[in-house]
């Protein structure tokens, strides 16, 4: 039994109809097939047929049933999410990512999501008549921009998120890098004010929280060894709690379908890629903007141990679970 997750599982895939009176079904999606062996590849299978007769039921156990070795491959591994940009505008695709990490969770993967909350920051900036800077992606932070940014992602963001996934029928604890001293910061730069990198991370708080089946839900905001708050780079969180707990996947879910060979053209997707490729791909001025951080903390956690990083579309409905549960995917996956 999934528990109380089980009610999410018809809305957290896409190709599952959760209609009773609905009696017409001709055909299983084409997108799915078994795991490969790190490899990503576009499927080419041939439709699967079903008559007419075929209940709804029967239909979604057919696709649970294909869902198996992908369950299979992933149960009882950690697998870091980071939440954020598109993926947090809209009642929608906010309900979709959160029905997916339970989904995940009911099965057996041990999720832990990481979270920053740049639009709710804005808006509230906005609404204190706040300017708010960027330089080279990162939110320049001065103490009353701080003090916003901790009021936000703390008080408001997190606890909001808590509450979404306990009503999906999980239950999750929210933190800041300051409990348990999960997370010491230290300055990244003068220029940026309180913009902080990640010093050390001490995971027993997460590992003991994952242990007795709650869902981490970690805010990017930490302090350094004398109490000073900074904020960090919820990508840059998220990659180091992975490297710190051993993950078998970094997630980071974005604005965009993932890393392109030319910014320009959206079709340009890159499947799949290693960090010789990606770092080529800097060194060459095709990946810029706010797309570097996020590279930049995939190389790095791969560098110290996670198996897989992949930066996907948040905008696409279910791209959790097309990411984890297809051998396809949801965007770029990069391989150490």
């Amino acid at each position: 039994m999934l528990g109380g997750a089980a009610k999410t599982f018809g809305a957290s895939f896409p190709f599952f109809s959760t209609t009773k009176t609905e009696s017409k079904i001709k055909r299983l999606p084409t997108n799915l097939s078994f795991p490969s062996n790190g490899c990503r590849c576009t499927t080419i299978s041939a439709s699967l047929q079903f008559p007419d007769s075929v209940s709804p039921g029967q239909y979604r156990v057919d696709i649970l049933s294909e869902s198996l070795p992908f369950i299979q491959k992933f149960s009882g591994k950690t697998i870091v999410v980071k939440y954020g940009g598109a993926a947090m505008k809209t009642p929608e695709l906010q309900a979709s990512v959160i029905n997916n990490l339970v989904l995940l969770a009911a099965v057996g993967l041990r999720p832990i999501l990481v979270h920053g909350g740049g639009p709710e920051i804005n808006h509230w900036l906005n609404r204190l008549n706040i300017e708010a800077v960027f330089r080279d992606g990162l939110r320049v932070t001065d103490a009353e921009t701080m003090e916003i940014v901790s009021m936000v992602l703390v008080g408001k963001v997190n606890k909001n998120l808590v509450s979404l996934i306990n009503k999906a029928g999980a239950t999750a604890v929210g933190l800041s890098g300051m409990d348990g001293k999960l997370l010491i910061a230290s300055p990244k730069s003068s220029d940026l004010g309180f913009v902080g990198e990640v010093a050390r991370v001490n995971p027993t708080v997460i590992r003991s929280l994952v242990d007795s089946g709650y869902i981490p839900v970690v805010t990017s905001v930490a302090a350094d060894e004398s109490g000073q708050p900074y904020n960090i780079n919820a990508d840059t969180v998220a990659g180091e709690i992975a490297a710190a707990l051993g993950a078998e996947k970094l997630i980071l879910l974005t604005d965009v379908a993932g890393i392109l060979e030319n910014r320009n053209d959206p079709e340009s997707l890159v499947k799949n890629i290693d960090i010789k490729g990606v770092t080529k791909m800097m060194e060459n001025g095709k990946i810029g903007g706010g797309m570097i951080p996020k590279v930049n903390c995939c190389i790095r956690s791969l560098a110290q141990g996670v198996k897989t990083a992949s930066i996907i579309d948040g905008r696409v409905p279910n791209s959790l679970l097309l990411e984890i549960l297809t051998d396809e995917g949801a965007g770029t996956m990069i391989t150490g």
